[in-house]
């Protein structure tokens, strides 16, 4: 049985989806729309466009899998220093703060999450360019690598939960966290890409984003409250406990 974080990850990605499918609805909408385009095409007619959605999220997942492992990895450097304890508490904070910030941004009463994205733009204004070789998609080879330079894409929401992966303290746990995520953020984004609007609306109602906020919301409000343990049993297998800890 998975370890608990895990799962708590899993839903941060599953609920945080109402801010996947309002944030990249657009995004996905442009990818289809030349499918929908060149429905006679004989290329287009072998690959259905759910698959080429399912090839788009798996190649964005694999980017947060390796910005994860990544993450991780500069955890594990950090248990080799000293004092490792003060600077653990004080990201786990930080993680915790930042899910907090997106509970109440789902919620629409903050918009605090933004200037994560600012940071990430520089990134991105690299990578989009990259996109254009891939456009238009007429199958899986152009789907694939799509979706990974999508996977860089500013978010505050992905940026949340690399902070958890960044405390994994070891470049396999802050894949896993990451894979873990992205699994989440997979049904929200799969039925944005194939309903289109009709489902974003429906996903991005008063009540969906008030329920899913106020969950996210108390994920960070339970690892502030348990930040002497860092978080106990809520991030287990995900937050790395050093001795001492």
């Amino acid at each position: 049985m998975p370890d608990s974080g895990f799962l708590a990850v899993f839903l941060v990605g599953l609920l945080g989806g109402v801010h996947c499918a309002g944030m990249c609805g657009g995004i996905v909408s442009a990818l289809t729309m030349p499918l929908a385009n060149a429905s006679a095409h004989p290329v287009a007619r072998a690959a259905p466009t759910w698959r080429l959605h399912l090839f788009y999220n798996l190649g964005r997942m694999s980017s947060y899998t390796l910005a994860g492992g990544v993450m991780g990895g500069i955890g594990s450097a950090g248990l080799l220093l000293n004092d490792w304890l003060p600077v653990q508490m004080a990201l786990y904070i930080a993680a915790n703060l930042m899910l907090l910030a997106l509970g109440l941004y789902l919620i629409g009463v903050s918009r605090a999450l933004q200037f994560t994205e600012r940071v990430g733009q520089r990134l991105w204004r690299r990578v989009q360019p990259l996109t254009k070789r891939f456009l238009p998609v007429r199958g899986i080879a152009q789907a694939l690598p799509l979706g990974m330079l999508w996977g860089w894409l500013p978010c505050g929401l992905v940026y949340s939960v690399l902070a958890l992966a960044l405390l994994s303290g070891s470049a396999t746990r802050g894949a896993l966290t990451m894979l873990a995520f992205g699994l989440g953020t997979l049904p929200n984004l799969m039925l944005a890409g194939l309903l289109l609007a009709r489902f974003r609306q429906r996903i991005q109602r008063r009540g969906v984003r008030l329920a899913s906020g106020l969950v996210v919301l108390s994920f960070g409000a339970w690892g502030l409250a348990n930040a002497a343990n860092l978080g106990g049993t809520l991030w287990q297998g995900v937050v790395c406990h050093v001795p001492g800890s």
